[in-house]
């Protein structure tokens, strides 16, 4: 009889042991920080490409929480400001930086673009997130030598901090008028797929390597 009491005794004891066991703690989250092109700007917020990232990393069996900290307007000084409460609250294992776009619109010096975005991803190797970086091209009204500045400040950083680089990311949308709503800034939600498919061509690497 005490045998048989021990038996079970010890068998509830399992079954508890394994219900308290913590399962494997999900994949750490990736943030985007960007403006209106990562916001899904006058379109549905499930059209835009940050929502198609997280429908993919489902899809594919690797589901990721998803941030989106994208503000339509933001500027690399606002991305930075807002970024150490970011990092603390979710602390990301990934951080898409997305910005530049309205500081070149502002001409803004190619210099303090450049000091903002460093600042951003030191920021983030210090909070122990890897980090990708999504360039933009301005209008050929902006001339070739800030434009080329802008560019060379992606170029630059990203081997520099060694983060993998979307060169442009509406490669392939941008000069499709009917891909872009009429500001020619901002893609349509056709576009949308596109621009996920351009970051994706980084992004899965890294998301592999930290697997």
């Amino acid at each position: 009889m005490l045998k048989s009491f021990l038996v079970v005794l010890l068998s509830i004891a399992g079954v508890a042991s394994a219900q308290a066991a913590p399962s494997t703690p999900p994949a750490g989250a990736i943030l985007v920080l960007g403006d209106s092109l990562s916001s899904a700007h006058r379109i549905a917020p499930e059209a835009g490409w940050v929502h198609l990232l997280e429908q993919r990393l489902r899809e594919q069996g690797v589901p990721r929480q998803v941030v989106n900290a994208s503000i339509s307007g933001e500027t690399t000084s606002g991305g930075l400001a807002r970024l150490p409460k970011l990092l603390a609250e979710h602390k990301p294992a990934l951080v898409l930086v997305e910005l530049g776009a309205n500081d070149g619109l502002r001409g803004l010096p190619i210099a303090e673009i450049r000091t903002n975005l460093k600042s951003i991803l030191t920021a983030a190797r210090a909070a122990r997130a890897r980090s990708a970086l999504l360039g933009i091209e301005l209008p050929i009204n902006y001339g070739p030598q800030y434009r080329d500045g802008l560019r060379e400040i992606y170029r630059g950083l990203a081997a520099e901090f060694n983060v993998p680089l979307v060169p442009f990311l509406l490669d392939g949308v941008a000069e499709k008028p009917e891909w872009m709503q009429d500001d020619g800034l901002h893609p349509k939600a056709e576009g949308e797929p596109r621009v996920l498919d351009n970051v994706w061509a980084v992004l899965a690497p890294e998301l592999k390597a930290q697997r």
